[in-house]
């Protein structure tokens, strides 16, 4: 499908006078047509009004409409289900299988919102019934209900370009909620993100609601983001990416007059700890898997297995000997863009100049390759990572750090010194209950998501998963932006008292206790 290159406002395209940026192919460096426009306030400002306008309107929609809404949006993302791969291929670099697979994440997050708010589980109403003759004082009647906050910013993330971009996760949980939203397209995919708000268009068209409720705005530069989050109509931020990025914005969202809420997500290390006999028993099969999950889409994912504790000793040793040969038959491949290889390199060097710190695994055939990265594996002894925090950072790509430990009470150790996660995992067998019980009581502080003899690659979207962390992991650690329950970041409560039953909102009438 053609693309314009300009910003899609309100469902009409939008140019800017401001200088031109391109996509690159990160696997052959190629500059990708069209040039696409710089995002400004004023582009900002326009959005958010047309989304404010839009916004009563779309509150007061019924669950059944917002669903119908989803559902026609999944369809239009099927329908160009070929161009938008294909785009998104040249602009991520990512395999065509992965993409697809991706693409059918995105339909079934949005068909997953419609069937939630078609049930109105969503608002989650309470009802307590009037009590006059109780004494010594009469109980009013008391209903409570969710209502939406208000138009949202929407930041694409760089890693999943469909899954969590302009039609995905965050916009999905938005728009089922009632919010309108404005979104950022991320500049390392902005033709993918172009034609996924084409198919929002059209959805909203077929559905017959105003063009305002959902708008995309590019740009390369910070400054579109910041007028973004500082505009006083914007009532929430959705982000996926970096501590810096989710950590910049979440403070100027504090310093407005009115300060918002910012849901970030912003990293993890995502700690694999190994118990002793679990090694012994299934080294081979355990080194495999680890190294499978590591080397996983170039490390970019938020719950790439950054960071493995297990006791020194020869089964270790055999451990990273086979997952050195694992990761040794592996291919460079090209990162997400260049900026993100930039980082991993930084990051990397940095890690690697720390006390104790030492490669025992890493392959030299990406250095002529701009973007591209192979996997690397670290070793540190306990002592030396538990004498240095910056040694538990994240860094994002295709590598982990092994941390030898002693003693179980140097692995303790370990777990007690970790920051938030959005998830942290151990390998037992039923012997050890009494060490992994203690190091969960551990971690269950640490993590939004615990996982027991599995990797935490793989995110399974529904109702139970959890997908969020205490700080830096994410900004709340009380809201998931995976699953149905991450609607709720949208909602704010709100109680009825005494209400006569025709001014009562109508998931609250003809309820009882």
């Amino acid at each position: 499908m053609p693309l314009s290159g300009q910003h899609l406002v309100a469902g009409e395209f939008v140019a800017s006078s401001l200088p031109l940026f391109y996509a690159y192919n990160p696997a052959s460096g190629e500059r990708l047509e069209p040039g696409f426009c710089e995002g400004d306030a004023v582009v900002v400002d326009v959005a958010v009004q047309q989304a404010e306008q839009s916004f009563d309107l779309f509150r007061l929609t019924s669950g059944d409409q917002r669903a119908e809404l989803l559902d026609r949006l999944a369809e239009e993302l099927l329908t160009v289900k070929t161009s938008l791969c294909e785009r998104a291929q040249l602009e991520t670099g990512l395999p065509q299988v992965r993409l697809e697979g991706e693409l059918n994440r995105t339909v079934n997050q949005l068909r997953m919102f419609a069937e939630l708010v078609r049930s109105g589980a969503e608002k989650q109403p309470v009802v307590e019934t009037a009590q006059p003759q109780r004494i010594p004082l009469p109980k009013p009647d008391l209903r409570l209900t969710h209502i939406p906050l208000g138009p949202v910013a929407i930041f694409g993330a760089s890693n999943f370009p469909l899954a969590f971009s302009v039609a995905g996760g965050d916009t999905a949980a938005a728009l089922a909620s009632g919010c309108p939203v404005v979104i950022k397209g991320h500049p390392a995919h902005p033709g993918t993100s172009e034609l996924a708000a084409q198919a929002i268009r059209r959805a909203l068209d077929q559905s017959g609601l105003p063009q305002g409720i959902c708008s995309l705005i590019h740009g390369k530069e910070q400054a579109v983001g910041e007028a973004m989050v500082r505009h006083p109509q914007i009532k929430a931020v959705a982000f996926t990416g970096s501590l810096a990025g989710g950590r910049a914005l979440f403070d100027l969202a504090a310093a407005r007059p009115e300060p918002i809420p910012v849901f970030a997500e912003m990293g993890s290390v995502n700690p694999v700890f190994i118990l002793p006999k679990a090694l012994q028993e299934a080294g081979p099969r355990l080194a495999e898997q680890y190294a499978a999950s590591l080397a996983l889409g170039v490390g970019q994912f938020c719950t790439n297995p950054g960071l493995l504790i297990a006791l020194k000793g020869p089964a270790l040793d055999s451990f990273l000997r086979l997952v050195n040969e694992q990761l040794n038959s592996t291919h460079a491949l090209p990162m997400l863009h260049i900026g993100i290889k930039k980082n991993f390199t930084t990051k990397l060097e940095q890690l690697s100049a720390l006390s104790g710190v030492k490669k025992i695994s890493a392959r030299e055939d990406d250095e002529m390759k701009p973007c591209f990265a192979s996997p690397v594996l670290l070793q540190v002894a306990a002592q030396d990572f538990l004498s240095n925090s910056q040694a538990a950072e994240e860094v994002f790509g295709p590598s982990s750090l092994v941390v030898a430990c002693e003693t179980p009470d140097e692995m303790l150790a370990v777990a007690e010194s970790l920051q938030g996660q959005l998830t942290a995992t151990v390998h037992a067998v039923k012997q050890e209950s009494a060490l992994c019980k203690r190091i969960f009581v551990l971690l269950e502080k640490k993590a939004g998501r615990l996982i027991y003899n599995d990797f935490p690659t793989g995110v399974e979207v529904c109702s139970a998963i959890h997908h969020g962390g205490p700080y830096p992991a994410t900004t709340d650690s009380r809201f998931s932006s995976v699953g149905t329950s991450a609607i709720k970041r949208f909602l704010r409560p709100v109680c009825y008292q005494n209400f006569p039953p025709d001014l009562l909102p109508e998931n609250l009438k003809n309820l009882e206790v």
